[in-house]
């Protein structure tokens, strides 16, 4: 079960689209009359007038199911599930219709419904994506439908935008990894097929934690792509660590094509380890005086603990 929405300004153009194919069947709707197409667009319009300032009063929602579902899928549970869906994410009390179409091999139906509610208030779009996907997984729980096995199944001739970017990246990345057996082979291949690799640092550190892939000028988190990408998983399918990879070809650059110009140590021996570290940081922006000492600092640090201890309450 997918979930995709989309919102416009105009009713009539999205109703003649889920209403007029010929394979299109309408299988319930609520608050419209349904004598026609016209009728139902007038009534839409007529209560979007309540608020007549809105921007973007038609919602439009296809729900979409894997073909292993099509033997369940009859109109009454499509009619459940959407009217399910909807409850879910809060459209109430307004006039919406639900189509069924069948010109795809995949069971799914299109809802319209007006953002205007009966009331006048606007139905609220805020987050309605991670919704989207939040209720389409709950819903595919609850009713135990089919869990796609991945990317690999997506039909990415039917994609467009930054989706269809993000399945060409997905698919070299998995054709790269399956060629490669080093970071250079790897970044390599990626880029024989106009893929960029960008390593993230931590701070400006040469401490590797995090990679992205760039393709037509549209950039990915590796593990937005998949989580299997992300650069520890990626680093361990590989067997050699990016650093080595990048002192044999004898650069170390940060993200941003800079090289690093300081490094952290994460450890530190004494409360004055940690005063000159971040001295060191600054770059002596603020000096030590010669009698700051380890002791010094030592004593201090002490003196610290003991004044949250004071403050501590003894129930």
């Amino acid at each position: 079960m997918i979930g995709k929405i989309s919102k416009g300004a105009g009713f009539k153009g999205c109703v003649n689209y889920v209403l007029g194919k010929p394979e299109a069947r309408l299988l319930a709707a609520e608050g419209v009359l349904t004598d026609s197409i016209q009728t139902i667009t007038d009534c839409f319009q007529a209560q979007r007038m309540m608020k007549p300032n809105i921007c973007q009063p038609v919602g439009h929602i296809s729900l979409s199911y894997a073909p292993e579902d099509a033997p369940r899928m009859t109109d009454e549970m499509l009619v459940s599930l959407a009217k399910e869906y909807m409850q879910k994410m809060g459209i109430r009390d307004t006039q919406y219709i639900i189509a069924r179409h069948n010109d795809q091999k995949h069971p799914h139906v299109h809802i319209v419904f007006n953002r205007v509610n009966n009331n006048g208030r606007t139905i609220s779009d805020k987050n309605d994506c991670y919704r989207n996907v939040k209720v389409c997984k709950e819903l595919k729980e609850k009713y135990g439908l089919y869990f796609g096995k991945g990317k690999d199944r997506v039909r990415t001739h039917r994609l467009k935008g930054n989706d269809k970017t993000k399945y060409e990246i997905y698919h070299a990345v998995k054709n790269s990894l399956s060629k490669s057996n080093s970071w250079k082979q790897f970044i390599s291949e990626l880029s024989r097929q106009g893929i960029k690799t960008e390593f993230k640092y931590r701070g400006r550190s040469n401490v590797i934690q995090g990679l992205s892939f760039t393709k037509d000028g549209i950039t990915f988190k590796a593990s937005d792509i998949d989580r299997s990408f992300s650069y520890s998983k990626l680093d361990r399918m590989l067997g050699e660590t990016n650093n080595q990879y990048q002192q044999n070809i004898g650069v170390v650059t940060n993200a941003n094509g800079s090289q690093p110009v300081m490094q952290y140590e994460n450890t530190y021996d004494s409360g004055s380890n940690v005063v000159e570290s971040i001295v060191g940081a600054f770059g002596g922006l603020f000096n030590l005086t010669p009698n700051y000492t380890a002791e010094n600092a030592e004593a201090a640090f002490q003196r610290k603990l003991k004044k949250k201890k004071k403050r501590r309450i003894n129930w």
